[in-house]
């Protein structure tokens, strides 16, 4: 089965390290290949992150991980299995900063537009009943508005400080985007395919879901355990091991929100606890 994959940039790395994570590490038959196989089942084509959707609505490729922002413009057909979360951007609308306008819909009919996105700015403007002109860019789109090229610009940002130091200033949002697991419609309609992407999705979400958590044990008072219970409740409640001549004393094991740990930490210090540790997770499955 083939996954077609970003060939190049910040997407492409944490794609591969993804995989590599989820025991799909890439093996490449040469230096700068563009195929590379991803264990026994799976083989890696790279290509542009933007062409992806085509590759897998084409039966190109069976799966293929790129942008949401990259699947609506294409327009093609292809399955959301899983967002991986990473890569988050936003497709804006972006006006000069001296220009009078502060939301898209008071851009008049037959604004010119310039993007490389035309499809989805198209139909964004069409949602808000204003017809516009697309002036179609390949690249430096900020600086658009300043030679004369557009009025606005529709263009894809993740902290929006690339259009302030071009002293633009975003005026609506088109779409927001993260990373995709796609997949092609005829592959999961094969039974046979449709249980290996399965598969791989649910490894990959494992990895995921352990990105998210960590592992928590502590040494509590027995004595404390209903108020342990509600600090850690874990996926179904702590785990709770009796320590050897403990006497008092139990070892509690929990998965807790690793954005919660420092707060976990405390309160079980509260509580009395003792030989705290927290480890991350390579894989949780629920």
């Amino acid at each position: 089965m083939r996954i077609a994959l970003p060939n190049k940039g910040r997407l492409s790395e944490q794609a591969l390290d993804l995989f590599d994570q989820a025991g799909l590490r890439p093996a490449f038959a040469a230096d700068r290949a563009l195929i590379a196989s991803l264990g026994d089942e799976f083989e890696a084509i790279f290509v542009r992150t933007q062409d992806i959707p085509e590759y897998v609505a084409d039966g190109a490729a069976e799966l293929g991980v790129t942008g949401a922002d990259c699947v609506a413009e294409s327009g093609r057909e292809v399955t959301d299995i899983l967002d991986l979360g990473f890569g988050a951007c936003r497709l804006v609308v972006a006006a000069k900063d001296d220009s009078d306008v502060r939301s898209a819909d008071q851009l008049p009919a037959g604004t010119r537009v310039a993007t490389s996105f035309p499809r989805c700015a198209t139909n964004h403007f069409e949602s808000l009943g204003i017809p516009i002109q697309i002036a179609p860019v390949s690249g430096a789109t900020e600086i658009a508005p300043h030679l004369g090229v557009a009025d606005v610009i529709v263009d894809i940002t993740s902290t929006g400080s690339t259009l302030r130091v071009h002293s633009l200033r975003e005026i609506g949002t088109v779409l927001t985007s993260t990373a995709r697991l796609v997949a092609s419609p005829a592959a999961l309609a094969d039974a046979r395919s449709k249980a290996q992407i399965t598969e791989l999705s649910t490894a990959l979400e494992s990895v995921l879901r352990a990105k998210r958590k960590r592992y928590l044990m502590a040494n509590v008072p027995k004595a404390k355990l209903d108020e342990v219970r509600e600090v850690i409740p874990g996926l179904s409640g702590p785990t709770i091991v009796e320590v050897l001549d403990g006497g008092s004393w139990v070892a509690a094991h929990a998965v807790v929100d690793a954005d919660l740990v420092y707060q976990t930490i405390a309160k079980l210090k509260g509580l009395g606890a003792e030989g705290i540790l927290v480890t991350k997770i390579e894989r949780l499955m629920p």
